[in-house]
């Protein structure tokens, strides 16, 4: 049965088996927060409107539906903290499931059955309500809003979605439940929000829907825009530089362990569309760097260095994580060894331990910086034409 041939009883039930709820978050749009409810309301009874201390006639609107569950915010905080507020007594009444819905009438509420035959085909996904921003009155800067927060999401997960910044979602309760340390209170709160579910692996999937923009000279928006797109862009900052460091690299460690060195030796090496010579240097600079005393900061200069030398950036970040635990104790002690024989010292009662650390580094900096150097250079030469030649063979043969 499709969508459009589904009756209002049936997706009144859906709403009723799903145990899903609808969220409205809304601040002074009072031109349109009548008909956003009545619109709902056709589809189910589970209605929880957030009020984000407006100033207009919005009290007085709310009023009229006595069945309608209110959250009155005395002072306006911003949107984020509105959906947080919704989110926790939707939680604490027992629902699954919430979809939030903009009250400014951009969204229509006969998309909605589109999200329960979604939740139902993918239990406790986070499903997107995918707008067509090619349309001739989609403003300009929503159109670039729109571009830019859907390249900032796949750096800072891997996944590529359709639309990041719409406010018409289904959300899976127990998944926002387990979610801790959110501090977004206004708009970058939906973009904080979903890069958070990405990284605990909940599926990010969308449905298309359509879209309503007013006409410019009646368009409502409290979307200011230098200060919230600035916010949202020191969020998305914050955020690339968490998945750069920390997330991205444990994600693909976990998943790495999953495969022998030779499964990843060839799905991600031998296999490449990359040139032998270009795989090759890719290891070097990821050695090289990997060895380098910038600890925090070995992928997010491997990433840079390997973009502006238009090296495979996965094969480098990949091999510039050799000073990683447990090898970095390993990768220390050879530095200083290669130290102490550039400088010419007594290295005849060195011994290995694995107990070197940052303290044993900063008693013996100087030695072990100038190791270093030599080390990740001895790597990347010695290493580097290796690669290249293993990849000669092992290329020949399957081609051969």
């Amino acid at each position: 049965m499709t969508t459009q041939m589904l009756s209002l009883p049936l997706v009144r039930q859906k709403f009723s088996d799903l145990n899903c709820c609808i969220i409205i978050p809304t601040y002074n749009n009072d031109h349109a927060l009548e008909e956003v409810i009545n619109g709902v309301l056709s589809y189910t009874g589970n209605v929880i409107v957030v009020n984000d201390g407006s100033t207009d006639s919005t009290r007085s609107i709310l009023e009229r539906f006595p069945s309608v569950q209110k959250i009155n915010i005395p002072v306006n905080t911003g949107k984020g903290w509105a959906l947080r507020q919704g989110f926790a007594s939707a939680i604490e009444h027992g629902y699954r499931y919430a979809v939030t819905i903009d009250s400014d009438g951009q969204h229509y509420p006969e998309d909605l059955p589109l999200f329960l035959e979604m939740a139902e085909k993918h239990p406790d996904s986070m499903i997107l309500g995918a707008r067509n921003m090619t349309q001739e009155e989609v403003p300009g800067t929503s159109s670039f809003g729109h571009k830019f927060s859907i390249f900032w999401f796949k750096v800072e997960t891997g996944m590529t979605v359709l639309d990041v910044q719409t406010g018409f979602r289904l959300y899976p309760l127990d998944k926002i439940r387990e979610i801790r340390g959110i501090i977004s209170k206004k708009y970058e709160y939906e973009v904080e929000i979903l890069v958070r579910l990405a990284w605990r692996n909940v599926s990010i999937l969308s449905v298309p829907v359509k879209v309503y923009y007013a006409p410019k000279e009646t368009r409502v928006s409290h979307f200011r825009k230098f200060r919230d797109f600035t916010r949202v862009s020191i969020a998305n900052s914050i955020l690339v530089f968490l998945a750069l460091l920390w997330v991205r690299p444990l994600s693909f460690f976990k998943g790495l362990r999953k495969k022998s060195v030779r499964e990843f030796f060839m799905e991600y090496v031998v296999n490449s569309q990359d040139s032998n010579a270009k795989l090759a240097k890719s290891v070097a600079l990821g050695l090289f760097i990997g060895v380098t005393p910038i600890w925090g900061w070995q992928i997010v200069t491997t990433l840079g260095l390997a973009h502006l030398f238009k090296l495979n950036k996965f094969v480098a970040v990949t091999v510039s994580n050799i000073s990683l635990p447990p090898m970095l104790p390993f990768v220390i002690f050879l530095s200083y060894i290669i130290g102490g024989w550039v400088m010419g010292a007594n290295m005849s009662n060195m011994q290995y331990t694995p107990g070197l650390g940052l303290q044993w580094v900063k008693e013996n900096l100087v030695q072990y910086l100038i190791g270093s150097l030599f080390f990740g250079v001895t790597l990347a030469v010695v290493l580097g034409p290796a690669t290249y030649l293993l990849l000669q063979l092992f290329r020949k043969q399957r081609n051969g």
